[in-house]
């Protein structure tokens, strides 16, 4: 209703005028029949108003249209009467909707085809990392472990960089399973290894409830879990010596926590160490910090359905919990 006054109010006003000037044009030109005059402006009034109702009748679900918001794309296909401006409005809709399905698909299709090489590099990559590796086992020390320890720090910034390029097709890349979350522990430990060595940090399992297991994909939870451990340890070298990882559960829901002891986050960073790109103060520190590692581990978490909860105290050190659903069917075994 509303736009159809604010559409038809000119012709309002300019009626109403004309309902004042003609009968004034008359009085000066020495015409003195009142009566005449009011009947003739009640008139032109009432079929103005006629005309009003029937065009706000005929075009009510035109205007309704223009005012309510599209909540799907389809619904922008939907028409609405055959009046020739309703018509052309449908027409527009359609076009535009063609227009950008095709800009849409042909965005899709150059987004897949950078996934496919990005895919395809970080695997040729790793195939002269290997070489480098087996290269440097017949190096004397230090120099060995020193290209060692280069090659792990390439590795996983090649695997950050293919799980990122990953992630917005994530839903198609998923395996739900029961997975142990203590053998899965283990894994991680097992591939971070030197890591640890080299850091001098090195982790703590402490299971409270054993052998919890969890609806989940195993691929992306180690994936998560890595990247956990690696935030940890990196902002507890040269501060403490390990760090702590404990399964429990919670009103029957499992929890997975890794505790660092480092330098804490400060309370101001604390909201935003999970969006994209953001360092914080830690990161001006550590200059090699992306922001992209708990911003990575918040967006698998999501699409797993994990949620995460963050404790940290500067000084004291960092808490990063996840927690599995009820829906998750969660088991001991």
């Amino acid at each position: 209703m509303k736009l159809f006054l604010r559409e038809h109010l000119l012709l309002v006003v300019m009626q109403l005028v004309q309902c004042l000037v003609v009968p004034l044009l008359f009085w000066l030109d020495g015409y003195r029949g009142v009566g005449v005059s009011i009947y003739a402006i009640f008139l032109s009034l009432f079929f103005v108003t006629i005309y009003l109702i029937y065009r706000y009748i005929s075009r009510k679900n035109f205007y309704q249209r223009l005012q309510n918001q599209i909540g799907t794309l389809d619904e922008s296909l939907e028409t609405t009467e055959r009046a020739p401006l309703s018509h052309a409005l449908d027409q527009l809709l359609l076009r535009q909707y063609r227009l950008y399905t095709e800009e849409l698909q042909r965005a899709e299709d150059s987004q897949d085809e950078h996934l496919l090489f990005m895919d395809r590099w970080v695997h040729q990559m790793k195939t002269p990392l290997s070489v480098i590796e087996l290269t440097a086992q017949s190096l004397d020390e230090p120099e060995s472990s020193s290209i060692r320890e280069e090659t792990d720090r390439i590795r996983t910034g090649l695997n950050t960089v293919l799980y990122m390029a990953r992630l917005r097709t994530i839903a198609e890349d998923f395996q739900i399973k029961p997975v142990n979350l203590s053998k899965l522990i283990h894994e991680v430990n097992q591939e971070n290894k030197r890591f640890y060595i080299r850091n001098e940090v090195y982790p703590q399992l402490k299971e409270q409830k054993q052998r919890i297991t969890v609806e989940t994909d195993e691929k992306w939870l180690f994936f998560l879990l890595t990247q956990l451990i690696h935030n940890a340890v990196k902002y507890s070298t040269g501060k403490s010596n390990h760090l702590e990882i404990t399964l429990s559960e919670r009103a029957s829901k499992a929890v997975l926590e890794v505790k660092d002891f480092g330098i804490g986050i400060p309370v101001a960073d604390q909201k935003r160490v999970f969006s994209k790109f953001y360092t914080g103060e830690n990161g001006r520190k550590y200059r090699e910090s992306t922001g992209m590692g708990l911003y990575l581990v918040k967006e698998v978490a999501e699409k797993l359905e994990h949620k995460l909860e963050l404790e940290s105290i500067v000084g004291e050190g960092t808490t990063i919990r996840v927690i599995f659903s009820r829906s998750q069917n969660l088991t001991n075994m």
